[in-house]
């Protein structure tokens, strides 16, 4: 995989975690250098951890289906995408919580909600025979970035970005999808 289709995967992988940070600068409207590093840091971790994890255990089952492994990175990919654009459409009802959501358990809940996508990626990426640490440590460091920049502009664009950046990023994962299965044919 090359460096820019790796780089629109951690791209696609880090609108989670941007639009939680863009609704999360909302709330805090200035958030202080330990929120965003807080913040940053568990988003960028988990984002790395859950690939690895997805790799690993997808790499006991890859001999199982090397022949297939084009059809399973599209569908999963696709899946991922479509899921990240579903849920965009379903936050007009979202609520907010109490309480600063860059500590403690929602800090942990946020993380683990944005890092999901990608354990399925790195299932993705152990399908592709494709090593996982440096896959992994572009998509967390990129998810990092991401959250950095998503507090940053919170407060003055508001949630309306958000959503639109679930629905790029789920259009990004979708389309990297059907280019692998495009370019094995």
């Amino acid at each position: 995989m090359s460096f820019w289709m790796l780089l629109g995967v951690a791209v696609g992988l880090g609108m989670d975690a941007f639009a939680v940070a863009i609704a999360t600068g909302v709330k805090l409207c200035r958030p202080n250098l330990t929120q965003t590093m807080r913040m940053a840091g568990a988003f960028g971790f988990f984002q790395f951890t859950m690939s690895v994890i997805g790799w690993k255990a997808a790499s006991v089952f890859v001999g199982y289906f090397r022949d297939i492994s084009h059809w399973i990175a599209c569908i999963l990919l696709l899946l991922v995408g479509l899921h990240m654009i579903w849920d965009s459409m379903q936050g007009a009802d979202r609520k907010r919580k109490s309480g600063d959501p860059t500590k403690g358990w929602i800090l942990l809940t946020l993380a683990i909600a944005t890092s999901i996508d990608a354990l399925v990626v790195g299932i993705g990426f152990s399908v592709l025979e494709t090593p996982i640490f440096w896959p992994a440590g572009l998509i967390g460091l990129v998810a990092a970035g991401m959250t950095v920049v998503g507090l940053e502009i919170g407060c003055r664009f508001g949630l309306a970005l958000g959503k639109r950046m679930e629905i790029l990023g789920g259009l990004i994962l979708a389309g990297i999808g059907i280019k692998i299965l495009v370019g094995h044919f």
